[in-house]
C-alpha cells in the first residue's frame, strides 16, 4: 500500500506565502519524479513545478519566479514554496510522486487527494 498525502493549503491573502509538503509512504523502494499541479475550479489540471529525483526542476511559465520547489529524499516528501501568492492561483493543489514497490516493477504515479489554497484579501 502506498499513500500521498499534501499538507500546508490555507486561505492567504494576496502577496503572501504558503509551504506545502507532500508525503510518500508505505510500500515504497524508490521515488523517481514528484511533481505539483493545481486545478481551479472550471479549468483543468494544470502542471505546476516537476522535480526529478536527483533535483532538476521545471515550472509553469506563470509561477517562474515565485513558487520554489524542492524534495527530501531520505523523506519521500517534496515540498511547494509558494510566494507572492495571487488570487489566480487560488486551486486544489495535488502532488504526484512517481514511484516504485520493488527493484523489479515498472515506476507507477501515484496521487494525493489534494489541499486548498485560496488567496483572497
Amino acid at each position: 500500500q502506498v499513500q500521498v498525502v499534501e499538507s500546508g493549503g490555507g486561505l492567504v491573502q494576496p502577496g503572501g506565502s504558503l509551504r506545502l509538503s507532500c508525503a510518500a509512504s508505505g510500500s515504497i523502494f524508490r521515488v523517481y519524479a514528484m511533481a505539483w499541479y493545481r486545478q481551479a475550479p472550471g479549468k483543468q489540471r494544470e502542471l505546476v513545478a516537476g522535480i526529478s529525483r536527483n533535483g532538476t526542476t521545471n515550472y509553469v511559465d506563470s509561477v517562474k519566479g515565485r513558487f520554489g520547489i524542492s524534495r527530501d529524499n531520505a523523506k519521500n516528501t517534496a515540498y511547494l514554496q509558494m510566494n507572492s501568492l495571487k488570487p489566480e492561483d487560488t486551486a486544489v493543489y495535488y502532488c504526484r510522486a512517481d514511484l516504485g514497490t520493488t527493484p523489479f516493477t515498472v515506476s507507477r504515479q501515484y496521487w494525493g487527494q489534494g489541499t486548498q489554497v485560496t488567496v483572497s484579501s
